[in-house]
Order: C-alpha cells, then sequence, then structure tokens
C-alpha cells in the first residue's frame, strides 16, 4: 500500500449518522476527507481490499506458515485465477471547480461508499445551480453547505466521536424535533428549489416538524 504524505481525516458524513443516531438502517455510506480526492482515496482502499484478498486467499490455500505464503500479492487467487479489482466510478466535478472535488463511488464489503473531498465556500451564480468551491475547504465549511442540520453531522473514524458542526444538528434531530437549515432557509432553497421538496420528504420520514423558516422560505421559493 501507498506512503501516505501526512495523516487523512476521515469522516463519515450525513445521512448514515443521522441514521444511525435514529437507530434505523442505512443503505450507503458517504465519506469526507480532508487532504485528498475521492478517486486517490478509492484507489487506496482498492488495493487495500485487493491485498488483503491476497493474503486470505493465500491464508486458505496453503496455511498459516509465511513460507508457503507464495500467492500473497500475485495478483490471484488461490485457485491460480486473477482476483477481480473492486470497481470505482468516478462522477467528474464540473469543469469550474477543482478536480480534488470529483467523487469516487464504489462497492465495500456489500456496502455502497461514495468518497469525495471536503466542499464549501459554494459560489452560485444566476444563470446556473452548478456552483464553484473553494478547496481548502473545512469540515465548517462542508457542513454549512448541507441542505438541513440534521444532516450536517459527521463520525470521526479516528476520534470515533460524532462532530457537530453546526452546532445543532444533533438537539434538532433527538429533541427539538425540528427541520431547519443550516444557513438562511431563502438561501439554501434559492441554491437549489429541490430541497423543499426533500424538506417535506425528510419531515415526515424522522417525524419532524419544519422550521418557520423553511415554512416561510417554501412559500417564497
Amino acid at each position: 500500500l501507498p506512503k501516505l504524505e501526512k495523516p487523512i481525516e476521515i469522516r463519515i458524513a450525513g445521512g448514515w449518522v443521522r441514521d444511525k443516531i435514529m437507530k434505523q438502517e442505512s443503505h450507503d455510506v458517504d465519506i469526507a476527507l480532508d487532504s485528498m480526492s475521492g478517486h486517490q482515496f478509492a484507489t487506496i482502499v482498492q488495493q487495500y481490499l485487493i491485498h488483503h484478498q491476497a493474503v486470505a486467499d493465500s491464508t486458505a490455500t496453503n496455511g498459516t506458515d509465511d513460507s508457503s505464503n507464495k500467492n500473497s500479492g500475485d495478483g490471484k487467487n488461490g485457485n491460480g485465477k486473477k482476483k477481480k479489482k473492486p470497481k470505482i466510478a468516478v462522477i467528474a466535478a464540473n469543469p469550474n471547480q477543482s478536480k480534488h472535488l470529483e467523487t469516487a463511488t464504489m462497492r465495500v464489503y456489500n456496502v455502497d461508499c461514495d468518497f469525495v473531498h471536503l466542499r464549501g465556500g459554494e459560489v452560485y451564480t444566476s444563470d446556473s445551480r452548478i456552483p464553484t468551491l473553494k478547496e481548502n475547504a473545512t469540515p465548517l465549511d462542508d457542513a454549512l453547505r448541507r441542505d438541513f442540520t440534521v444532516n450536517s453531522l459527521y463520525y470521526n473514524l479516528r476520534t470515533k466521536q460524532i462532530e457537530d458542526w453546526t452546532g445543532r444538528g444533533v438537539d434538532d434531530l433527538r429533541n427539538k424535533k425540528i427541520l431547519a437549515t443550516p444557513l438562511d432557509a431563502r438561501i439554501t432553497f434559492h441554491d437549489d428549489p429541490l430541497r423543499v421538496l426533500r424538506a417535506i420528504r425528510f419531515a415526515v420520514r424522522y417525524d419532524l416538524t419544519l422550521s418557520e423558516e423553511i415554512v416561510l422560505a417554501a412559500k417564497s421559493a
């Protein structure tokens, strides 16, 4: 596996965290990264899976004796057949955005995973719904760009802690039972009008009350 120039802060973002808090099933995982693109990280995960499978296949074929571990890392399984690489699909960034913002998706142990660099500092133009984003986004930048506070939660794999960068997500979800936006709801819906429909869907699914700001913004959208 490649050596990394610096540690990567890996966070599970959004829906998976929300659903775990609510004790509901989640069928996909979004991974937010702080120091490399989603495609770069997916490639590392791919190499790890291939190496791990090679070691497992060799152990199953030859036992645990390292001296007889002939097939480890040779790209073939214990039957001499070439192993298939886990496929990586890349959703390219908009040409106006930096390449590091491209999203990579792959299936890891039967779970659909999306990998992407932290995003934030979005700037929309009047003639497009596709924003331009800055490169060195922070977790707070990423949290504030999301649609609702309940979707702005993260699970840090290093610290094993939930991170609530808006300071409102957990409380809105567990205690207040309210659906609110991290930023001004009028701006949130102006940037992406489809979020009005998402608000209704999430409110029904999680038994949340739409905030007054969302109701007013939806009426004027």
